[in-house]
């Protein structure tokens, strides 16, 4: 392990470099990490990239619900991206320290994703809402200009909020120790390893965790309700099995997010409870960006429609540009023949 960078600054001592623990020193253990989260990564990354770029071609998928799943698929794409070539990286050479500016940077953009994933999915809430408890009101209310301003203001207001946050956060001081036992720069850890006054910073954090985490969570508890007020009073087994499976994937998607997050924000951060914290912060940061493209392709007949009719498409293509290909080497040898 390298020597951690000291900066004397009058009778204090700044740390430039944090140590990232991630999953222990077991030098047995480490290749297996390596290839499990290298997995993991291409498969997250190829699975979300699809299926953004399916919605993006398919007119047939230009619908609010998919226009929302595109911008989650997009953002679980940025998540991945911010937090597992790093940990990839250090399971792989067994260089652990992160520079004091990079894990603020990576800290700004896991808030900004984490932030704006509670809107989108209570935006996916309110979408099921409207299609289950007001199907003839619908298609006036859920239209472009509102599914454009519920994806602006959640990423805009995510935005705005972490700038606020992580600018106050840069104002903190480290001079140490300089530990983090976890695999990626988080609020909780940089908390305890300031040596400067947070009480202003934890309030900032506390006001924002009430607005992008129980604000939107208790929206889509609340669309949630309806909705299965509403698919009991259907009277036929059929409506009810029809009603129920537009939103299984995304209720799946949902339960599996807030769980995970509230376990990890709820425990104790106590020496014995840190490893479990950790198992559920990959499931909250990184298994959900995952399962996400596989439980809304897996189970969504529409999905698969829109595949068949791309590759459809791409063998139609193929095909027509062999026979391009075939008709111009015929031309060419009908004109050799012609000149001998």
């Amino acid at each position: 392990m390298e020597e951690i960078l000291l900066i004397e600054n009058g009778n204090k001592t700044t740390i430039t470099e944090f140590i990232l623990l991630g999953f222990g020193n077991s030098p047995q253990l480490q290749p297996f990490l390596f290839i499990f989260f290298l997995v993991i990564y291409l498969i997250t990354i190829t699975g979300n990239i699809f299926i953004f770029l399916l919605v993006l071609v398919d007119h047939q998928l230009h619908t609010p619900m998919y226009f929302f799943l595109a911008n989650l698929s997009f953002l679980d794409t940025c998540y991945s991206c911010i937090l597992l070539p790093k940990m990839l990286v250090s399971l792989l050479t067994g260089e652990k320290t992160i520079a004091v500016h990079r894990c603020l940077v990576q800290y700004h953009f896991v808030c900004l994703c984490g932030a704006t994933e509670t809107y989108i999915l209570a935006a996916m809430s309110y979408d099921r809402y409207l299609a289950i408890c007001r199907p003839l009101h619908y298609v006036s209310i859920m239209n472009k200009k509102l599914c454009f301003q519920l994806m602006a203001g959640a990423w805009i207001n995510s935005l705005i909020f972490d700038v606020i946050l992580v600018g106050f956060t840069t104002q903190l001081s480290f001079c140490g120790p300089n530990v983090i036992d976890d695999y990626f720069c988080d609020f909780r850890p940089l908390q305890k390893l300031s040596c400067t006054d947070t009480s202003l910073i934890e309030l900032i954090a506390f006001c924002e965790a009430v607005i992008f985490i129980i604000v939107p969570f208790l929206l889509t508890i609340a669309s949630y309700i309806c909705i299965i007020g509403t698919i009991i009073k259907i009277k036929s087994t059929t409506g009810r099995q029809k009603a129920f499976s537009t939103c299984s994937s995304h209720l799946l998607v949902v339960s599996l997010f807030y769980s995970t997050l509230i376990i990890v924000y709820v425990l104790p951060d106590t020496p014995s409870l840190r490893p479990l914290n950790k198992i559920f912060s990959i499931f909250y940061t990184v298994m959900t960006s995952l399962f996400n493209p596989l439980i809304y392709t897996l189970r969504n007949k529409e999905v698969h429609k829109a595949v068949k009719r791309l590759f459809n498409k791409i063998l139609m293509h193929h095909m027509n540009h062999l026979k391009f290909s075939t008709s111009l080497h015929f031309i060419s040898l009908q004109k050799f023949h012609c000149k001998l």
